[in-house]
Order: structure tokens, then sequence, then C-alpha cells
């Protein structure tokens, strides 16, 4: 499996081009990730743009970037409906209006998304942070990427938004421990394949933590 790693503005999410035809979250800087998109890949070669969730600093360009061309988007089920909210996509909070997307594809925990030979992503439904939440695991290469349910360092996603549930959060992060996971490619900070597991293991102490 081959990931190009995108970071365009300060506060937007990762974005991860997987075999040249599968983008990942989409964050805020439209102009700036297509750029990146085409230095690397034919645009019109992008098969699918997967939202991990639906807050707006992994949103926003998704649309755009599905005109310019052709692929599909899709999201969980559970999120669809709140891309429109300008209150729990987080727009209102980036001072936006929730972005105008149309979803070709909802997804279910258990999908499975081919990517290339013997490749596949398993969608893992995390909610907690948001109610349709996913991460999405490739079993060959071990990789996990787990959108803003985990972080590197134990860190963990935020659960005070408006459709955040700490509970909930902590059920998620403990499907993920069972996972054996190589290289982490979270929703923002650095990807790492520092003894991966061990680190979401932090991350469902830390939540457990919380709930005390």
């Amino acid at each position: 499996m081959q990931v190009k790693h995108f970071i365009i503005g300060l506060y937007d999410a990762n974005s991860y081009l997987i075999n040249g035809k599968i983008l990942v979250d989409t964050g805020m800087s439209t102009e700036g990730l297509i750029s990146a998109i085409r230095e690397n890949i034919d645009i019109e070669d992008l098969e699918l743009i997967i939202l991990t969730h639906c807050h707006y600093d992994h949103t926003a360009s998704a649309q755009a970037i599905a005109d310019i061309s052709g692929a599909k988007i899709a999201i969980h089920k559970d999120d669809e409906l709140l891309l429109s909210n300008d209150t729990i996509s987080a727009a209102a909070m980036f001072g936006n209006k929730a972005p105008a997307i149309k979803p070709d594809m909802l997804l279910e925990e258990g999908d499975r998304i081919p990517i290339g030979d013997d490749e596949e992503l398993e969608v893992i439904h995390t909610p907690g942070h948001t109610p349709g939440g996913i991460c999405l695991y490739e079993a060959n290469s071990k990789s996990l990427f787990s959108g803003d349910t985990v972080f590197p360092n134990g860190s963990i996603g935020r659960t005070d938004f408006q459709g955040g549930n700490r509970n909930q959060l902590t059920e998620s992060i403990n499907k993920l421990v069972q996972l054996d996971v190589k290289t982490l490619y979270p929703g923002h900070g650095e990807v790492t394949s520092n003894d991966v597991n061990t680190q979401i293991q932090f991350s469902l102490r830390m939540s457990k933590s919380m709930l005390l």
C-alpha cells in the first residue's frame, strides 16, 4: 500500500492519498490540496473520497475535489445528515457554513473497500467524537487510518462537541486495541510506526480515566 500524506493549512485535518486512487479526508484548503494531488496523480484517476466523520476540517474540500475528479464521496450513514448542520459539523466554529456535500456511498461497520491487489480498507464504526465516526484498517500492512478517534502518544478525540459521547468513544477505542497496528495515520498530528499498539492502549486508558 502506498500512502501520500498531505497537510495543507494550519488547522486542516490530515489527508491521505492511498494507492493513487483513494483519498481519506480533505481538509479545508481546497486549492492547495488539489495542487498537491495533481503533483502526484492525474486527479481524474481519483476514484473515492472517504470522510472519517462530518467535521468541517475534514470535509470542507470534498465536494469541490469530487466535482473536478469525478470521485465518489463516502461517509458513515450516521454522519450523513450532520454534514449540512452548521453546528454539529463544526463549520460555525470556523466562521463558515457547512459544505453542501452529497455522499454517494453510506458506510457501515464491517464494510470492506477494495484498494488494490489483496488490499482493502475495513470500516470500523467508532462513534464518540461524532455519531458516525469511522476508522479504516488495512490488514496486510497493519495500517490504521484513525480519523479523530485516537492520535499518537495516547491522545484521543474530543467529545465536548455536539454529537460527542465519552462512553461511546471509550467503547470505540476498545475495538481498536483488538487490532494489530503497525502504522497509525491519524486525523491530526504525525504518522507514527512507533509501538502503535501500546500508544492505542494509552488512548484507552486516557479515555477511561475521563469517565471517573
